[in-house]
């Protein structure tokens, strides 16, 4: 299978859209496309999987914890987040879509 990571890119005005590309016993890769959201306030992500994410288009700001760190993100930007760390999105870029590849795995 074959395809373009930045054509094609579905309507993300209403709610961020996850799709599943690739999946593995302990592996998982993801587009994800968003359009101006974040994480709900008070929500930090604790997930049992470490993340690799890159941002390929548009922009994101990403809050995380232990320790205490905020990045901002753009294109060709890329993070390593080991499982069990928290984080959250404070935001994307509300005009343009932003389009992550997240990959999911564990040891």
């Amino acid at each position: 299978m074959t395809g373009n990571l930045l054509a094609d890119l579905p309507d993300a005005s209403r709610a961020e859209i996850t799709e599943i590309l690739a999946t593995g016993r302990d592996l998982r890769i993801e587009r994800i496309v968003s359009r101006g959201q974040g994480s709900p306030a008070g929500f930090w992500y604790d997930q049992d999987e470490h993340e690799w994410a890159a941002v390929l288009s548009g922009s994101a700001v990403l809050i995380l914890r232990e320790p205490d760190e905020r990045l901002t993100l753009g294109p060709g930007n890329h993070v390593l987040i080991p499982a069990h760390r928290p984080h959250r999105i404070e935001a994307t870029a509300p005009d343009t879509e932003t389009v992550w590849l997240a990959v999911f795995f564990r040891d």
